[in-house]
């Protein structure tokens, strides 16, 4: 094996200070060393170097994504806001082909690769795109959606659902979408198959206020919907009393092997609850904005300790998959709701990739470090990295490298 050296302006490791004239050392897909470009040239002599321009980081990790919806770009602009613009999904999921499904997550994750991410958390509906970040080398966890059933049409399609998460190659998980599309029975069943399995569970919580209605009384614009498409779910009418996220933590969903998507409409008791079972928020506030799902407490996840990672969700509400979009649209949100600018881009560029790696159960990937995987970044900005990176990184990837292997060039 042969080392190559990727060197930069500014290396930015994340577990340790920015290195400047930095490079980091990879052989056979992992790093050997990270340090001043003068001591890693020193030793290794011999060494090919790949110069790069900007800052060097880890590979971004979205947190959350559904790639094999980037064939539904087109509901990024029909203008509707959530509770109608969820409703469009059903005919598309019945007329999509395994190979459509594959193909269009393949197409996302092109897209994902310009823009320095090289993992994702993604909600694949289709089992066809399980193997879409498999196929491209990334880190990533797919994640095996069940979505729309109540206790009587899961148990014609569960062993169906199974046999398609089993056979999967690759790194999968389980994502039980939400309590307000499958019943409660259903969701305690599958988050006792992932353990069973040994899988992690990614499942969406609290994104609207129409959720909230849901699962405190089984009124509003989701349980009308429940009722017209058929189904009859235990909460419906009624509701638990308890909040999307107590819902979640009551069927056991939560936990360190868990992480939540959205996270907008939580209190404090919320957020000490996800605290205290140590799940991770992935914030995606693009894709919150544009359905008109409200803001997330992002200041408060800050001032209160919880861990929080950055996705994109879908190309179906989400202009692009620049994570680096989303953590600009984070700081604005944040500074907004009063959180101090000290210190807030060194926290945002944490939460797009050791905040990622924690939401995957991950510590190989999202730090530059010897031994972890020798997935990078590299962005063509300017200045203090960590500000540069959250103002003017949005559209600026200029390298993309996974497991050693340069697979964007820009």
């Amino acid at each position: 094996m042969t080392v190559t050296l990727h060197s930069a302006p500014h290396v930015l490791p994340i577990c340790t200070p920015p290195v400047p004239d930095g490079a980091v050392a990879v052989e056979a897909g992992r790093i050997v060393a990270v340090g001043p470009r003068t001591e890693l040239r020193s030793a290794y002599p011999e060494a090919a170097e790949q110069r790069w321009p900007g800052v060097l980081t880890p590979g971004l990790i979205n947190a959350h994504t559904h790639l094999n919806y980037t064939h539904c770009a087109g509901f990024h602009d029909n203008g509707k806001p959530f509770a109608t613009w969820i409703q469009d999904f059903p005919p598309v999921i019945a007329a999509t082909t395994p190979e459509g499904w594959r193909a269009s997550a393949a197409e996302g994750v092109r897209r994902m690769l310009t823009t320095g991410t090289t993992a994702a958390a993604d909600v694949v509906t289709g089992a066809g795109a399980l193997g879409a970040q498999r196929d491209a080398g990334l880190a990533g966890i797919s994640y095996l959606e069940a979505v729309l059933q109540d206790t009587r049409t899961w148990a014609g399609v569960r062993d169906g659902w199974y046999a398609s998460l089993d056979a999967a190659a690759g790194v999968v998980g389980i994502s039980p979408h939400t309590p307000y599309t499958l019943d409660t029975p259903v969701l305690a069943e599958l988050g006792a198959a992932a353990r069973d399995r040994g899988l992690r569970l990614h499942p969406h919580a609290a994104e609207t206020v129409h959720e909230v209605a849901f699962t405190v009384t089984g009124s509003g614009a989701f349980a009308d919907w429940m009722r017209a498409t058929g189904l009859d779910f235990s909460l419906l009418g009624c509701g638990s009393g308890r909040t999307p996220v107590a819902e979640l933590d009551a069927a056991g969903l939560l936990g360190p092997d868990s992480h939540v998507a959205h996270g907008v409409h939580v209190s404090a008791a919320d957020r000490a609850l996800l605290r205290d079972r140590g799940t991770v928020v992935a914030l995606c506030p693009r894709s919150n904005e544009r359905l008109e799902s409200g803001e997330a407490p992002v200041a408060a996840y800050r001032a209160e300790g919880n861990v929080v990672a950055v996705g994109t969700d879908s190309l179906a509400s989400s202009p692009s998959l620049d994570l680096l979009a989303d953590v600009a649209a984070l700081w604005a949100l944040a500074v907004r709701q009063g959180s101090p600018a000290e210190g807030l881009d060194r926290w945002l560029v944490e939460a797009a990739t050791v905040g990622g790696a924690r939401a995957l159960g991950r510590d190989d990937v999202g730090v530059l470090r010897p031994g972890a995987r020798a997935d990078l970044a590299v962005f063509a900005v300017t200045g203090e990295p960590y500000a540069a990176l959250v103002h003017e990184g949005e559209g600026s990837c200029v390298g993309t490298v996974v497991a050693g292997q340069i697979v964007h060039l820009g």
